[in-house]
């Protein structure tokens, strides 16, 4: 039999807040956080908006350690330590090779790959950073929360574009099933708000010019945002052995694979990941409360994404929660499963669907409920999360309560 996997901690840092509690607080509050990007040199783009991190924490993080990261690592980390703390898990000598880190991740150090072109195309350097290697390989998120938290157990970067977090958490939940730890700490981050990267997002025409309006007829397309959401997962028995509080349980997963082009989506991929995911979970589908959607906002994804839900839940998608909270903290790539985790724990913890915010228009190609612009009390059992990205990958979570 499988061992149950549950969280016992998590941790955040997003434009909505740099901590859970003040994260969770802004999604009940329908409070979005899109706004004019103004920590980042935005040169001669002609999109403007984002969903930044206002000012960091202070983190507590030693100098000597963060010069060598790049900023999605350090958002990895400052979420990853948040959620340790509230597991209340230390490491010592007997346990730190049963527990690991696996972070997913979209699009990599790219704060530092454009530092340092600058520098040398544009400012004539001669030579990169030194740390310029270390800070921008995709596994460098996953390296420095071990580090970091001490952790010796397997240890990973996960990259898969949108769906980075969730194949993340997935494959950290095949850890502990599988027997290689006790204890994971997963999740996914991002640092996307730069020149380069958002270049190449509007040269694919994709962006909206005033905020993120998932499944509203007036949407104009996804907003992009950096941020970190990160769990402290643990084999159910571990958990219940020394005590802990169980926030929920992990109760499956679903991965897919569309195979049909590098960035149209099509109905199928996601259907099936959602289908897999609760046959792994053991649900039918009238046993699910909230399904929080990859709801980018885009007109394609979002018409998309409700024909794969009305197929898979039938009748029962006209009594189920939905909602989008990118429309609230922007299409954090890499990390939006990880933070959209939060919503979906959050959610069981209090009984409250967060909403999607900035909803105007009713969609006839998106009529579900996707709890326009305003919270509402539910008691949520049990929750799933879709992320569908570019590559055609599909992965989708399931939670539910112990």
């Amino acid at each position: 039999m499988l061992k149950r996997v549950v969280i016992t901690g998590i941790g955040g840092i997003c434009g909505l807040g740099t901590n859970v509690p003040a994260i969770w607080e802004a999604m009940r509050a329908g409070r979005s956080a899109i706004g004019p990007i103004e920590q980042f040199p935005m040169h001669d783009l002609k999109v403007k908006i984002g969903c930044e991190i206002k000012v960091m924490p202070d983190h507590g993080i030693d100098r000597k350690q963060t010069v060598s990261m790049d900023r999605f690592s350090l958002l990895a980390t400052i979420a990853a330590r948040e959620a340790m703390r509230q597991s209340g898990l230390s490491t010592h000598a007997d346990n730190i090779y049963r527990m690991g880190a696996i972070v997913g991740i979209g699009v990599s150090g790219f704060e530092t790959v454009e530092e340092n072109y600058r520098a040398i195309l544009i400012e004539g350097k001669n030579r990169a950073g030194i740390f310029t290697v270390p800070k921008v390989m995709p596994g460098a998120a996953a390296g420095q929360v071990s580090m970091n938290l001490g952790l010796r157990g397997p240890v990973f970067g996960v990259t898969s574009a949108c769906s980075s977090s969730n194949h993340a958490i997935a494959s950290a939940v095949d850890q502990i099933r599988l027997g290689r730890a006790d204890v994971m700490v997963t999740g996914g981050t991002e640092a996307p708000l730069v020149w380069g990267v958002l270049k190449g997002w509007e040269a694919l025409r994709v962006l909206a010019a005033d905020t993120c309006r998932p499944f509203s007829a007036d949407r104009q397309g996804l907003v992009l945002g950096e941020g970190a959401g990160m769990a402290v997962l643990e084999s159910y028995d571990h958990a219940m052995a020394r005590g802990a509080t169980i926030l929920a349980e992990i109760a499956g997963a679903g991965i897919s694979a569309d195979a049909s082009d590098i960035v149209a989506p099509t109905i199928e991929g996601p259907e099936a990941a959602m289908r897999f995911c609760l046959a792994d979970a053991g649900f039918n589908p009238e046993d699910v409360d909230y399904l929080n959607a990859h709801g980018t906002g885009t007109k394609a994804n979002d018409q998309i994404e409700t024909t794969a839900i009305k197929r898979v839940f039938g009748q029962h998608s006209r009594a189920l929660s939905v909602s989008s909270t990118k429309s609230m903290h922007a299409h954090c790539l890499g990390a939006s499963g990880g933070l959209e985790m939060i919503a979906c724990v959050m959610a069981i913890s209090e009984g409250l669907v967060p909403p999607t915010a900035n909803y105007r228009e009713a969609d006839p190609d998106c009529d579900l409920d996707v709890t326009p612009n305003v919270a509402r009390e539910r008691k949520v059992r049990t929750a799933i999360s879709n992320s569908f990205a570019f590559g055609g990958t599909n992965a989708v979570l399931a939670f539910k309560a112990v």
